[in-house]
């Protein structure tokens, strides 16, 4: 008789995975686009742009500009010179100076933050992170099973830099230290200079990089303080990305660093994914060519400081007492710590089932447990247009007066 083929009895059906794919899960992020993608949902719950910003006229010309001007904008390609060039004189507005055999063009500032921690951090070794955090820095951080040594953020002036030195000085070495300076996420603060120019101190005298990620740096609304990179060009590895100020569609950002770094992170990158868009770097350069990017950051930041404005009044108007919610100088989002008896999961159960609008708990942010996270939100200000951030709020509102009674009746 002809051998079967299949499984043994005996042996396991289950594929052997690597180890720390075990505890891993998709993130509240992830959970949460699905449920926000929803035409019916009013989502304050993502950090997405305002699609009706988007510069699709000047993303046309820009396209058919690249498209009939290069015939390789289609073929594989090294990453785009000019867009370099580009992107040295951006960053001279952040007050940066750099040259662009310094630039180094990623798929989005997730794909560099990737790649660098590839580039600096051993299996089981130390990194250096604020307690509250931008989930997909854990996601990118887990591969490698760090110990991951935390520190406290200030709601005035970000990230507690004596607790930093406090590590360091105990004899902490850590691969990098995670900040992000300008319009935090999720909390919204901004680094003050002080605690960047003592921070960018203690990098140089541990010799630890700072990985300073800046998404949201190019939308200030009351400062303009220039980025940790502007202070030093050897310790501080700068992240950058089109997705918030052009479209994230494009899958395009840039990392600044010490030139003696390219070559190694290029054999990184070529790993992952060969080359980056290079067909997005030709259009996004074009776009560039044709003077369009002030103009369209300035609309940007004063659309995006109405609608801040706008949610800060209404929260303060429609939230109950005791509602904490401070303004934030950049960015995309509002952190606001509700009164203690509302429990941020359920409040965003009850949200999404009865009033059909979304936000994201505290806890999806915790790297170690933070009492006040777990009645804490976070709120996205720029995909909502003002009229409908009014409503928004207001059917929370109702959420949590819901909540509330439903409390009472099961405490009686």
């Amino acid at each position: 008789m002809r051998e079967s083929l299949s499984t043994p009895a005996s042996a396991s059906n289950a594929f052997t995975l690597a180890g720390w794919t075990q505890t891993i899960k998709r993130s509240a992020l992830q959970e949460l686009l699905v449920i926000a993608s929803r035409p019916e949902i009013l989502s304050f719950a993502l950090g997405l742009p305002a699609a009706e910003l988007f510069p699709v006229r000047q993303f046309m010309e820009a396209t058919e500009q690249a498209l009939f001007a290069d015939t390789r904008a289609l073929q594989y390609g090294p990453p785009f010179p000019m867009l370099k060039q580009h992107i040295v004189e951006l960053m001279k507005q952040r007050g940066v100076a750099c040259r662009k055999e310094q630039i180094f063009l990623t798929a989005g500032a997730q794909q560099g933050l990737n790649l660098l921690t590839h580039l600096l951090l051993e299996p089981r070794g130390q990194v250096i992170s604020e307690e509250m955090i931008y989930p997909g820095f854990k996601q990118v951080v887990d591969l490698f099973q760090p110990e991951i040594l935390t520190v406290g953020t200030d709601l005035r002036d970000g990230i507690d830099v004596m607790a930093v030195e406090s590590l360091l000085r105990g004899g902490a070495r850590p691969a990098f230290i995670y900040a992000i300076s300008d319009g935090h996420n999720p909390l919204g603060v901004s680094i003050s200079q002080v605690k960047r120019e003592r921070l960018v101190e203690l990098a140089n005298s541990f010799s630890v990089p700072i990985i300073e990620e800046d998404p949201y740096g190019f939308l200030s609304y009351d400062s303009n303080i220039p980025p940790m990179r502007a202070l030093d060009e050897r310790w501080v590895f700068y992240v950058g990305s089109f997705s918030k100020i052009l479209a994230p569609a494009l899958r395009l950002g840039w990392l600044i660093l010490p030139e003696e770094l390219i070559s190694k992170l290029s054999v990184v990158k070529e790993a992952s994914d060969i080359d980056t868009q290079t067909f997005a770097q030709r259009v996004v350069s074009s776009f560039f060519d044709m003077g369009c990017l002030p103009q369209h950051l300035a609309a940007l930041r004063d659309e995006y400081r109405v609608r801040r404005d706008t949610m800060l009044a209404a929260v303060e108007r429609h939230f109950p007492p005791g509602t904490i919610c401070t303004k934030p100088p950049s960015g995309v989002f509002l952190w606001v710590e509700l009164p203690a008896d509302i429990c941020a999961e359920e409040l965003l159960r009850i949200a999404i089932e009865t009033e059909q609008v979304a936000f994201l708990p505290g806890n999806a942010f915790c790297l170690t447990r933070q009492p006040q996270a777990s009645h804490s939100i976070r709120l996205n200000f720029s995909n909502c247009r003002p009229e409908l951030i009014e409503e928004g709020i207001r059917r929370l509102t109702r959420a949590m007066e819901l909540l509330r009674v439903q409390a009472l009746c099961v405490a009686g």
